[in-house]
């Protein structure tokens, strides 16, 4: 199971799963491209499984519809491969009025996992993949001002959703754990991949040097979409993956290259950030999570 599998890094994890011979579902927000890209892993892949859902994660009405539907579809999730997301995109917000980076990059996905935890808890060794980002690094939370009410930036932003996404996985490892679950809450990034996810912000806030900034960049410097999908391959299935670990390119300062295990900062590996941004995540989405029995 996919988010924003239309394109990019998970249309490539598509692709190669799909080829594997898994059954594939394609959760997308266009359906136009869903379909696209539908068509693209059926030529791939002519025996293949797949299907598409229509899935926007800046909205909880969304989700809350999509996860009903799939309910209805699949007894069981083995991988749950949460890649969906936005960058650096000018100030906008969700329809239920967050902060759009870190309520589709975060809040969003932490709604869709939690409705759908108990399909993951229902498989025989099921795995939830947060597709996180280098650039956690620079990332921090702004408790006070979560949503940049009082000062946004693009990049801050960014950079805050994409440590959210390791203080998530990290506390959902933890909390799986300590109810006895063999699920494994994991995390990857791609390094530096060319996708069409830099030219969106630049496109949006109507910068068209920037734009040419990012395809420059891309052409020059970024390895593939597909070898940036790597390590979502590898976490999701890796047989020597543990809960909690991280995988990204080995190459310099993990910007491309083969698919290897790589460290978090201080500020992802935080207890009291992954419990305090659990909390509020749950007030915030309506979500909470069941680590009982599947039903």
């Amino acid at each position: 199971m996919i988010t924003g599998a239309n394109s990019g890094l998970g249309l490539e994890t598509a692709l190669a799963v799909a080829g594997a011979g898994a059954r594939v579902v394609m959760a997308c927000r266009d359906p136009g491209r869903a379909e696209e890209a539908l068509a693209r892993v059926r030529a791939a892949s002519p025996s293949a499984v797949v299907e598409t859902l229509a899935l926007d994660l800046a909205s909880i009405a969304s989700i809350r519809a999509a996860t009903k539907e799939l309910r209805e579809r699949l007894p069981h999730i083995d991988v749950l491969v949460n890649n969906a997301g936005v960058m650096a995109i000018p100030k906008r917000a969700t329809a239920d009025g967050f902060e759009m980076q870190l309520g589709t990059n975060h809040l969003g996905h932490f709604a869709w996992t939690g409705l759908l935890l108990d399909r993951v808890l229902s498989a025989p060794a099921g795995r939830v993949v947060t597709v996180s980002s280098m650039v956690h690094h620079r990332g921090k939370m702004a408790w006070d001002d979560l949503m940049g009410d009082k000062s946004y930036s693009e990049w801050a932003a960014y950079n805050q959703s994409k440590l959210a996404n390791l203080l998530f996985m990290y506390e959902l490892d933890r909390r799986l754990r300590k109810a006895g679950s063999r699920v494994k809450s994991v995390a990857c990034h791609p390094g530096y991949a060319a996708t069409n996810l830099q030219g969106v912000g630049p496109a949006l806030s109507g910068s068209s040097f920037m734009g040419t900034i990012m395809k420059i960049g891309n052409k020059l410097f970024a390895q593939s979409a597909e070898a940036g999908a790597w390590p979502t391959l590898y976490a999701a299935c890796g047989e020597d993956i543990e809960g909690g670990d991280y995988t990204g390119p080995g190459g310099f300062q993990e910007m491309s290259g083969e698919a290897v295990k790589v460290p978090t900062n201080k500020r992802a590996q935080s207890e009291e950030d992954q419990a305090r941004l659990w909390a509020l995540s749950e007030e915030l989405t309506g979500v909470k999570y069941m680590f009982g029995a599947a039903v």
